[in-house]
């Protein structure tokens, strides 16, 4: 019988399969990367995002999850302006952070 819709595949992760060597590595260049709380200050203020979907707190929970080839597209949009840092609540040095993220995780886009 045709209901007229399928069932999508799940899109659980499972964090216990996930790889977190590159993101530990991160985090003991950057300790900074634990302190974001995802309030999204930063994503408002970006303007790449209106145009390309820019987020660093979506880099840095698709990072944490272990979906790093979909970090490496959006992190190439980034014009590192800065506004970030200046709104962030945390503090955090969001300007650095990008780039030692296209740094670590960046060889994987060549």
């Amino acid at each position: 019988m045709d209901f007229g819709f399928k069932i999508s595949p799940s899109s659980a992760i499972n964090l216990d399969n996930v790889d977190t060597e590159k993101f530990v590595k991160l985090h003991s260049i950057e300790p900074d990367v634990y302190k974001c709380m995802a309030c999204g200050s930063c994503t408002s203020t970006c303007p790449a995002n209106r145009f390309s979907g820019m987020s660093i707190r979506k880099v840095i929970l698709a990072l944490q999850r272990g979906k790093e080839k979909d970090v490496v597209p959006m992190m190439k949009n980034c014009m590192l302006c800065g506004k970030c840092t200046m709104v962030c609540p945390r503090g955090i040095n969001t300007r650095h952070l990008i780039l030692s993220i296209c740094r670590l995780y960046g060889e994987e886009a060549k």
